[in-house]
């Protein structure tokens, strides 16, 4: 157990490095500043930095302009990991928090998480026990050692709580709390019908399909990148397919010259293709995802808003760390075979209504999870103060 270092106040400093923290984080951050005995502390590392992949989020959920950034950049994995932890050292020592709390799986997650546990500083972990069992993902390595690292662990869905307990996490540190990333998309569902995207788009009345592609292993190797475009570009040819690229899929793009990408350019979409356009903002993306026919992603966050909003969801890896979205919800893993892909989603365009009606959704996905995780970080202080 970390030594606990009581103040007058629970001072928490919650950690944000790249766009899914934000959803996490946001209302978990609301949540804290309405407790007085609290005080929130807001750390962006500046991982994700430009306005398209930070600044933008933070304004659309609402969130506290950070108390501190510290401007890592990008870089590798190593490189930018180590950054923050030097940075994020720097930073404890000279405003020490009694409590640190870290989101998901991203390399922000797992320096912040080191430091907080070298210094004997209790680490909360929201998003803890998801598990693809796959440690050529450099998310995996992170999930591992910050669980290990945590003192508490707020996990989603119950494979967490199973894989934890695999692991020999202690069963006192673990609690089932539910979806964060719920809690802001039901705060914002409401605005997101209001995003003007789809109607600048020109797709009100069209049918239309929503791609997300971010992975290294997806997107570094240009002959991989050609052959999942290659495929997709097929099924752009029934429907509009409408691809916010991550600004490292779109420099991939652009150096491999693939010829089966248009470029949004603004305006009305006239005709099915497939349509790379810059990143979405929070509220525009949610406006397309709930209309689409279908997302093709990569991405786990995703997986959860498909899954919350019944939308089909064909998800381009392997494996999934969240497999409740696959028991539960409307997501299909389909592998990396683009040949897979383009059958799986040909399917989905032959049988629309699949999946669109009365969603399962997870057990504890209400929008409720920021208020039961303050709970407990709340009654854990007072025990150990």
């Amino acid at each position: 157990m970390a030594n606990v270092h009581p103040s007058r106040r629970l001072r928490i400093m919650s950690i944000v490095g790249a766009r899914p923290n934000m959803m996490k984080v946001a209302p978990l951050m609301a949540e804290l500043r309405l407790h007085e005995e609290i005080q929130a502390v807001l750390v962006h590392t500046g991982q994700h930095y430009d306005y398209s992949m930070s600044q933008v989020f933070f304004d659309q959920l609402h969130m506290p302009h950070p108390d501190y950034n510290l401007e890592v950049g990008s870089g590798t994995h190593y490189t930018q990991t180590a950054e923050i932890i030097v940075r994020f050292g720097e930073l404890v020592q000279q405003d020490r928090p009694d409590m640190v709390l870290v989101a998901g799986d991203v390399n922000s997650t797992i320096a912040c998480a080191l430091v907080a546990a070298k210094e004997r500083i209790p680490v909360a972990h929201v998003e803890a026990g998801l598990r693809s069992f796959d440690r050529s993902m450099p998310e995996e390595i992170n999930r591992i050692l910050t669980d290990a690292m945590s003192d508490l662990l707020f996990t989603t869905e119950e494979s967490g709580n199973r894989n934890l307990a695999n692991e020999g996490i202690a069963p006192g540190k673990v609690f089932f709390v539910g979806n964060l990333m719920i809690d802001s998309l039901v705060r914002a569902l409401e605005m997101a019908r209001e995003s003007s995207l789809r109607s600048e788009l020109g797709l009100n009345a069209q049918r239309y399909a929503v791609l997300t592609l971010h992975r290294p292993s997806n997107v570094d190797d240009g002959d991989r990148l050609t052959r999942t475009l290659d495929a997709i570009a097929q099924i752009a040819q029934r429907i509009p397919v409408l691809f916010p690229a991550h600004p490292r899929t779109a420099r991939n793009i652009a150096q491999a010259g693939l010829k089966a990408v248009r470029t949004w350019e603004g305006g009305e979409i006239a005709e099915p293709a497939l349509w790379m356009m810059p990143p979405a903002s929070y509220l525009d993306f949610l406006g397309l995802l709930q209309r689409a026919v279908m997302v093709i992603t990569d991405s786990g966050g995703v997986q959860e808003e498909t899954t919350f909003l019944g939308v089909p969801c064909l998800t381009y890896r392997e494996n999934t760390e969240r497999p409740v979205t696959v028991s539960m919800g409307t997501n299909k893993v389909v592998g990396c075979d683009p040949q897979r892909l383009l059958h799986s989603a040909l399917a989905v365009l032959e049988n629309p209504g699949q999946g669109r009606s009365a969603p399962v959704r997870p057990p504890l996905w209400d929008g409720q999870t920021a208020p039961r995780i303050v709970r407990i970080l709340r009654e854990y202080w007072h025990s150990h103060s």
